[in-house]
């Protein structure tokens, strides 16, 4: 019997890596020969880092990187195993969580952070990049990060652009020439999650610009930089970005991964699961066991279990799920291949003490779920 394990992490309690192996000893318990496959899996946002760096025997690293707000900060990115890919959440260089509310100012805030932060990786020999782009406090399109990268960006007196959404308005001449070589030959892979074009009533500063600061005045004004900016990058990049699904994510970061890195947009289940090779994993699979925190009715919007079950589902591999918490609609998961959903809780207790048993409630719910299915006959009996 052929097990794969590929649960998300339980946010703010355990990791991926250590919610699967709890998961194993629950099925060893029952199963004790069974082969078992550990494939920690995430969705693109929070712990995708961690998830993907121990998950390949990697390390996550320090930079001191230039904040959203020009100050300097420390910053991490994560290293994978293979000695060739770099995992870097641009929330941790250039985040709205990293600017308090009071300064909170999308016409000025950049993600020059971010640039440095691969240009570190580049330094260390990293050419394949996985760019989570969620989170951010930045409406600057990238421009920031392509400054960071060797990359000009003129107004019509030949003046660098200052830093902000607001500067791209005077945007005259891009010049690609000083980019980074190493940079221009690398592969980066953009964990977007959203389908907002750059500009327009859903686009960048519309939908996201309000919760980073801006008045619907500041909102105008950045719209109508960032429409400027697509139509610059058309002229002297040769990409029309402006209503590409995703080039509004991030303060137009989306659209300047495109333009400046050649950077290919897929939501970030997908980045996840195909870094980590998941269908190599599920040949010969009799049963695959996913999970997350709290399972509900938002699962189902490209989140990791749902991910992992539908391709588990494509080949007529039963799916159960194991969660901290089945909250409401969970149901709606069996409508997208998990055929069947636990709780870790056995017996009331605060969320507190949950986290702090979580790996042994884990263990615990997945045993008794095996021995349900036994005695049911199922996957041990043969699908």
């Amino acid at each position: 019997m052929k097990v794969v394990i590929a649960p998300q992490t339980f946010k703010g309690s355990i990791s991926a890596l250590d919610v699967a192996r709890a998961m194993r000893e629950g099925v060893l318990r029952v199963v004790p020969e069974a082969e078992i496959s550990l494939v920690p899996v995430a969705d693109g946002g929070d712990g995708t880092l961690e998830t993907l760096v121990e998950g390949s025997g990697g390390d996550i690293r320090d930079v001191n990187v230039t904040g959203p707000l020009g100050d300097r900060i420390t910053a991490q990115w994560g290293a994978m195993g293979d000695g060739r890919t770099a995992v870097i959440e641009m929330a941790r260089t250039s985040g709205l969580a990293l600017v308090p509310l009071e300064k909170r100012t999308p016409l000025l805030s950049t993600t020059f952070g971010l640039g440095e932060a691969i240009m570190q990786a580049l330094e260390a020999g990293f050419s394949t990049f996985i760019i989570g782009i969620g989170g951010s406090a930045t409406n600057d399109a990238g421009a920031g990060m392509a400054r960071a990268l060797g990359i000009r960006l003129f107004d019509s007196d030949r003046h660098d652009l200052p830093y902000g959404g607001a500067a791209l308005a005077r945007l005259d001449r891009i010049d690609l020439s000083g980019l980074d070589p190493r940079a221009r030959d690398s592969e980066f892979l953009v964990a977007c999650d959203v389908s907002n074009p750059l500009t327009g009533p859903e686009g960048a500063s519309a939908i996201y610009g309000p919760q980073k600061g801006a008045t619907p005045e500041m909102v105008a004004q950045l719209d109508s930089a960032l429409g400027h900016f697509a139509a610059i990058v058309m002229r002297d990049v040769g990409k029309d970005i402006d209503q590409v699904p995703g080039s509004g994510a991030a303060g137009g970061l989306g659209g300047g991964m495109m333009a400046f890195l050649n950077g290919e947009l897929k939501t970030g289940v997908d980045i996840v699961l195909e870094t980590v090779d998941l269908e190599s994993h599920l040949d010969g699979a009799d049963l695959v066991i996913t999970g997350e925190g709290q399972m509900d009715h938002q699962t189902v919007y490209s989140k990791a279990p749902i991910g992992v079950a539908e391709r588990a589902k494509a080949r007529g591999i039963p799916v159960i799920a194991v969660s901290g918490s089945l909250g409401e609609r969970y149901q709606d998961v069996h409508e997208h291949g998990i055929e069947a959903a636990a709780a870790i809780t056995c017996a009331p207790m605060t969320l507190g003490e949950a986290s702090e048993r979580a790996a042994e409630l884990i263990a615990s719910a997945t045993e008794e779920a095996l021995r349900f299915m036994k005695v049911g006959g199922t996957v041990f009996g043969g699908r």
